[in-house]
């Protein structure tokens, strides 16, 4: 037998046994190993687009984290802003009260000190009078005690009544 030159009867068993074969695996094997692999494709694409709803879920998130951080520093901004803001109504607040009181206080002290000088003028004057009138009257015992004396005064005062 020359393997290289097949005789008929050799290639219609192989045909046979080649079809059923093929019938056999049509039956048996095809569909599982088609479905196996369909199976697997399936899965990979599932995987695939999970994969990218995945990534999309992502650049949502990071987008959102990227606005709420945005959010967040434009808050605080506003936060210190406004902070600043009471700070500087405060002090002026405090700074315009504080000139109020010193205003007060310096209006009191002046006015107290006024009170205190016309106190002190009319006690001054009075203690003047009191000091005048004693030296008046000694004064005048000393001119009413001489009787000569006593004339030249009422003359003297007739005088300067006539010339008024």
């Amino acid at each position: 037998m020359d393997l290289i030159t097949p005789e008929f009867g050799l290639v219609f068993w192989t045909a046979i046994t080649f079809l059923c074969l093929l019938f056999i695996l049509k039956k048996f094997a095809w569909k599982p190993i088609l479905g196996a692999v369909e199976e697997r494709e399936d899965g990979i694409k599932n995987a695939l687009a999970s994969a990218e709803k995945a990534r999309k879920e992502m650049e949502n998130l990071n987008a959102d984290n990227e606005r709420i951080l945005k959010e967040a520093r434009a808050e605080r901004e506003a936060m210190l802003k406004d902070a600043r803001e009471i700070r500087e109504q405060t002090i002026a607040k405090a700074e315009t009260e504080a000139q109020e009181k010193a205003s007060k206080i310096i209006e009191k002290a002046q006015a107290a000190i006024e009170s205190e000088k016309k106190i002190a003028m009319a006690e001054l004057k009075s203690h003047v009078a009191g000091l005048s009138v004693e030296i008046a009257e000694k004064v005048v015992r000393e001119e009413l005690s001489n009787k000569d004396k006593q004339l030249k005064l009422v003359e003297s005062m007739l005088g300067e009544a006539k010339l008024n």
